[in-house]
């Protein structure tokens, strides 16, 4: 079960690098915002096909769902667009960086306050040199 965690975070890793690579080239023909709708619809034709194929019916518990968590598709929008603008100015390697960066961040803080129901967890020095020497090869990475 872990290791198939791992291979589908490698994953995920590449696909939102090659995704966002994608994107670029699709605003600079049609513009960021327009990119951005057509691969949150190319997406969600995509994960309809992958849901009807597999005929999972777990969609029909979806009234137990928090609503303020259904609002989590809606960021997608500013993920890619935020990707798009990025990889224009600053290059892949740059944002891809940034972005870890930013997760690793907020995910500090909300393991740190338990937020959204996660069991709250104390980041100790180590996490944060980790964050830090992160932060520092992207200062490197720009020179």
């Amino acid at each position: 079960m872990y290791m198939r965690g791992i291979l589908f975070a490698v994953l995920g890793g590449a696909f939102i690098t090659l995704q966002g690579v994608a994107n670029s080239r699709i605003s600079e023909s049609i513009g960021a915002w327009q990119a951005a709708t057509v691969t949150q619809f190319t997406g969600f034709l995509t994960a309809l096909l992958i849901l009807v194929f597999i005929r999972d019916r777990g969609w029909r518990k979806f009234k137990q769902v928090k609503p303020v968590y259904l609002a989590g598709g809606s960021f997608a929008s500013f993920i890619i667009f935020g990707n798009i603008v990025a990889f224009e100015r600053i290059g892949v390697t740059l944002t891809i960086s940034a972005i870890v960066i930013a997760q690793l961040i907020v995910t500090f803080f909300i393991d740190s306050n338990g937020w959204f129901g996660v069991a709250k967890k104390k980041m100790r020095l180590p996490q944060m040199i980790g964050i830090g020497m992160m932060i520092a090869g992207i200062v490197v990475l720009r020179i």
